[in-house]
């Protein structure tokens, strides 16, 4: 079984969003294995985004997702990593698919959301960022 760190994005519970969209990851099968809801430390959003350090989006980036509460996820299930991706849809909604996450409830690139880990390496790395080994149920 693969797992994935998702991040319900402070949009998404600005706008009571969780429910519908945990709902929707569990609807495709997939097990939600630790869940918890946080204000993300800056030092914490600087190492999760590190690969886009050197982009002109990284400041607004960090500012954002440290901006109010999330809620991050580790999700698991076959394949995982690359259905959560299919089933978020694009960054940007206006590119994201009809039916995908993003399609039904972003409103901008910015305020996409909802995060899911890019691959297994990624998600490895992401969920030791956000949960300690004994907080993930087996």
């Amino acid at each position: 079984m693969e797992q994935t760190l998702v991040l319900l994005k402070p949009d998404a519970i600005e706008r009571g969003l969780c429910g519908q969209l945990i709902g929707r990851i569990e609807r495709k099968g997939f097990r939600i294995v630790a869940l918890k809801m946080m204000l993300l430390p800056h030092e914490v959003a600087l190492k999760h985004y590190s690969e886009h350090r050197e982009k002109d989006f990284f400041t607004e980036l960090v500012a954002f997702i440290t901006s109010g509460p999330l809620a991050a996820l580790v999700v698991e299930g076959d394949n995982v990593v690359q259905l959560m991706r299919s089933i978020m849809g694009a960054t940007d909604p206006a590119k994201a698919a009809p039916g995908t996450i993003r399609s039904d409830y972003a409103t901008s690139v910015r305020y996409n959301v909802i995060h899911g880990s890019d691959s297994l390496d990624s998600a490895k790395r992401e969920i030791a960022l956000f949960f300690k080994p004994e907080e993930i149920c087996h």
